[in-house]
């Protein structure tokens, strides 16, 4: 029985052989993802032989993604499995990737993203020493980079003047994180324990599950450890990307659900002793509510506003006093303005915020 109770698929020659714990376990969740998905594996394979490779095949149909997952595998026995399944997307990829994890840590690497080798040596080292101690760091957090490859520009996102550095810490401990600053699935890894532990599952068929992700985890979280490096580089550039702006407009209805999904997965006023973190809490979802109403009022039909009025509602019933908190962010006093003027202050604002930031 695998010490976690979850069912662990091993590659073949395994058998009856229970594998040294691995460092961390790398799930790549894969869809259709055979173009790319190459220089993602590569760049994890230079961080040592104490790691394990998860290619998750999301039932990919139009490439032979599964079948270069299983070369892969074939080539790197013991590091890399190759797991199979019925499309359930992105959400159930890392729901799978954790099922089969024997890593002391996980994270999610997408397949069109890349870790920096440099980097990750400073970030391996630390892991390293983690697997030695009684109680392991719960959270270990780098920086990314949004790397805009056709345009030739890259915009480092950091914690410097948010995290103490080479000490581990706890949320008491922490600084005041600027507007362009959140955790993002990018920027994390958490211990696997942690994530078993409170059974995450993020929802299936559903994109932006990456903000459930790295959220509904955090108050379980009691000691973190920040490494001042650009680990992760994230691909912008591509037309079908889920952070494309079309693409976000056609699929506002999977905002509204992660979004909700948010609100119901943490009572942030009752169920988050650490002010720090809940005030990072309510920020980052005051960010989600600012993109569901701006995203809501692009296109003027009185479905949309029925869908903004409704979002702020679930928000208002589920926690009043939350409501007030978000409704009133900085965020969203402007996005929320009645009539035209409010809607024009709403997109001007996202406008400025999109070239300075370069998010898509």
């Amino acid at each position: 029985m695998h010490p976690f109770g979850a069912l662990v698929r091993y590659p073949k020659g395994w058998e009856g052989n229970l594998p040294k714990v691995k460092t961390i376990s790398f799930a790549i969740p894969c869809y259709n993802s055979a173009a790319y998905m190459d220089k993602c594996i590569e760049s994890l394979l230079t961080c040592g032989d104490d790691i394990e490779i998860l290619i998750v095949n999301d039932g990919s149909t139009k490439d032979n993604t599964s079948e270069k997952a299983h070369e892969w595998e074939e080539r790197y026995p013991g590091i890399i499995r190759a797991i199979d399944q019925e499309n359930r997307g992105h959400g159930g990829a890392v729901n799978h990737g954790l099922e089969c994890a024997t890593g002391l840590y996980f994270k999610v690497v997408d397949s069109d993203d890349w870790l920096d080798s440099a980097a990750m040596v400073h970030v391996m080292a630390y892991l390293r020493r983690q697997v030695e101690r009684k109680n392991p760091t719960d959270l270990v957090i780098g920086n990314y980079v949004y790397e805009k490859v056709h345009e030739g520009t890259r915009t480092v996102i950091g914690y410097r003047n948010v995290f103490p550095q080479n000490q581990e810490f706890t949320w008491d401990d922490i600084n005041r994180f600027h507007s362009s600053q959140y955790l993002l699935m990018h920027s994390v890894i958490y211990r696997t324990d942690i994530l078993r532990g409170m059974n995450l599952q993020l929802p299936e068929h559903c994109f932006y599950v990456d903000n459930i992700f790295v959220y509904a985890p955090l108050p379980h979280v009691r000691t973190l450890y920040y490494i001042n490096e650009d680990m992760y580089r994230y691909f912008i550039g591509r037309e079908d990307q889920s952070v494309n702006e079309s693409v976000m407009l056609s699929r506002i209805d999977q905002q509204l659900r992660i979004t909700r999904t948010m609100i119901d997965a943490v009572d942030i006023v009752n169920d988050v002793p650490q002010p720090k973190l809940a005030k990072y809490m309510e920020n980052y979802l005051s960010m989600m509510m600012c993109i569901c109403s701006v995203f809501l009022r692009m296109e003027k039909t009185s479905e949309n506003e029925q869908k903004r009025s409704d979002i702020w509602k679930y928000l208002e019933d589920a926690n009043p006093e939350l409501y007030r908190h978000v409704r009133y962010n900085v965020l969203n006093m402007g996005t929320n303005l009645p009539f035209e003027f409010g809607r024009r202050i709403g997109l001007g604002g996202y406008r400025l915020a999109q070239k300075i930031f370069k998010f898509n």
